[in-house]
């Protein structure tokens, strides 16, 4: 019987040890080929990022690409300026799955998680501790990575875990990586944004400048500056306040933006205003809004304000004002300089053209005062001798013409006070006569011609404005318009005149119209207080037919010493 072979037997310990190499070199071959994929995946996100020249397009890269290679579930960019506070909050997504990612990270920890190096947190609830966090936040995986360009520190990128998940070394070391990278980006999507913002306030200000040479209009051009402002900056309200008096108030001259029509010309105090201290200093003043409370009942609520003085020639021309929203981040460093470069510039413009205007103004008013100067010396002066001179001729033509000749020398009379009146108005447009009496009655005049056929003759006798106070002036005006009134809603009159005399201690209005006569009038109300400023005075009012048809109304006081 033949003996069957012994069987071969390895030795136990020697093939675990090779299994254990084998798979160990395995696992290392892995490892090997997950760092290659995500140094591809490193590679192709920076190449994601680079490609954008607007900063929102690269910061949302930088935060899509981020979420993708460390796989997590939320990211967010906080932009922080200088004064730590929030400029800028970019998230991975618009859909608003995460809504409290910008509540948590953009208004509560964007300011406070800012290092000098990359941070990993376990649970956020353990980093604060102190904070109201919601139940489904309290376990989540953090990683904070500061953004630093040239140096300084410009924001933080935030990403958060899945559910369950940690964040390791090499997330954190990839995400650093891909930060360091985008710097350079966002360095790059500054320099062009501060360029196309640096051409647009330029060309902001060469229009500004044209607009107010070019004002003939005769407004201050303060309208343009705002509106102007308004169009460069992301504001609430863009204002223009100027000093009033001795410089204890202000007001607001112009407003653009929410609110602004409720505001233009409100008052407030200066002391301890923003704009007080600008004018005070000359210089530029900000606040953030929640370090001085509200200056009055009518103040809207306001975020960052800045308040740029408008000076030219050492001459505060106002001060103008840039308001953000509640919360809202500040204005760049940029649009700071920008501003101000603007101020100064528009000042200039402004100073100019309120120059140019006031020159025009007193050509003007010379060409008037000229005007006024050859009516009363050459045309009055010839008309009154024509007068004469038919006077002098009634002795000496038949009487059955004599009527008409006295006609013709009334006719004169009557064109002469009109020319009398034509003068007193030119004199009064170049100024120092805005409060008599006369200037009023022809304002009144103006405001009651659209409503009628025609323009009322108006004319004057006597001393008026040296006889006449204010509180017989205020009633004056008020026979006037109330009679004008009643012409264009009851008379159907085609031509109107209006004759204010002072003599003998007396001043008579009489108002005349060829309309179709007072007749049984519905309104008493209105002629019935005539009446009573007549006799409160111890006048008399009167209203009747005129001959040849129309109204004759005559409204008579004494003044001085015959009152």
């Amino acid at each position: 019987m033949t003996e069957e072979p012994a069987p071969i037997v390895f030795p136990d310990a020697p093939r675990s040890q090779l299994e254990r190499t084998i798979e160990e070199l395995v696992d290392r071959a892995q490892a090997v080929l997950r760092t290659q994929g995500r140094l591809r995946s490193l590679l192709q996100a920076t190449r994601t990022v680079v490609d954008d020249l607007e900063l929102e397009g690269v910061l949302r890269r930088l935060v899509e690409a981020a979420a993708r290679l460390v796989d997590a579930e939320y990211g967010a960019v906080a932009v922080i300026g200088a004064d730590a506070r929030l400029q800028r909050f970019v998230e991975m997504d618009d859909r608003g799955a995460h809504a409290w990612g910008r509540t948590l990270l953009g208004d509560g920890m964007a300011g406070s998680v800012v290092t000098a190096g990359p941070m990993r947190v376990e649970r956020l609830a353990d980093y604060l501790p102190d904070s109201d966090l919601p139940d489904e936040l309290r376990d989540i995986a953090f990683l904070a990575v500061p953004i630093r360009v040239r140096g300084e520190q410009f924001g933080q990128l935030f990403l958060t875990a899945h559910s369950g998940q940690r964040f390791t070394e090499e997330d954190e070391e990839l995400a650093g990586a891909l930060v360091a990278t985008a710097s350079i980006a966002i360095e790059n999507a500054n320099l062009f944004e501060e360029a196309r913002r640096r051409e647009r306030w330029t060309a902001a200000i060469a229009e500004t400048t044209a607009a107010l040479l070019a004002n003939d209009t005769g407004t201050d051009g303060l309208d343009v500056i705002a509106d102007s402002v308004a169009s460069l900056v992301d504001a609430r309200l863009v204002c223009i306040v100027e000093s009033v008096g001795d410089g204890s108030e202000l007001r607001i001259r112009v407003a653009r933006g929410d609110g602004a029509e409720t505001i233009v010309g409100n008052v407030y105090p200066a002391e301890g205003s923003l704009v007080g201290r600008a004018l005070e200093s000359g210089a530029a003043a900000y606040t953030d809004g929640a370090e001085s409370g509200a200056i009055a009942d009518w103040q809207p609520a306001f975020g960052p304000t800045y308040a740029v003085p408008l000076t030219a020639s050492d001459t505060r021309l106002g001060v103008l004002t840039i308001t953000r929203p509640v919360g809202g981040p500040g204005l760049s460093d940029t649009e700071l300089e920008m501003a101000h470069e603007f101020a100064v510039q528009a000042s200039v413009a402004l100073e100019v053209a309120r120059g140019r205007i006031d020159r025009r103004r007193l050509e003007l008013a010379e060409d008037r005062a000229r005007i006024a100067r050859d009516l009363h010396d050459h045309v009055i002066q010839r008309l009154f001798a024509t007068g004469l001179s038919l006077g002098a001729l009634a002795s000496a033509v038949p009487d059955q013409m004599r009527p008409q000749l006295d006609e013709q020398v009334d006719s004169i009379d009557a064109v002469i006070r009109q020319i009398r009146t034509a003068v007193f108005a030119l004199n009064s447009d170049t100024g120092g006569n805005a409060g008599t009496l006369r200037h009023r009655l022809l304002d009144v005049i103006f405001e009651h011609t659209p409503t009628l056929d025609s323009t009322p003759r108006l004319s004057f006798h006597g001393p008026i404005d040296v006889m006449v106070d204010a509180e017989v002036s205020d009633d004056v005006l008020a026979v006037v318009r109330e009679s004008l009134s009643n012409i264009a809603r009851h008379a159907q009159a085609n031509a109107s005149s209006v004759e204010v005399s002072v003599a003998d201690g007396w001043l008579t209005v009489n108002i005349d119209d060829d309309g179709r006569g007072p007749g049984d009038s519905d309104r008493r109300s209105g002629l019935a207080n005539l009446d009573d400023r007549a006799r409160q005075r111890g006048g008399t009012y009167a209203i009747a037919p005129r001959d040849g048809g129309g109204t004759h109304v005559e409204w008579r006081v004494p003044l001085g010493e015959y009152a």
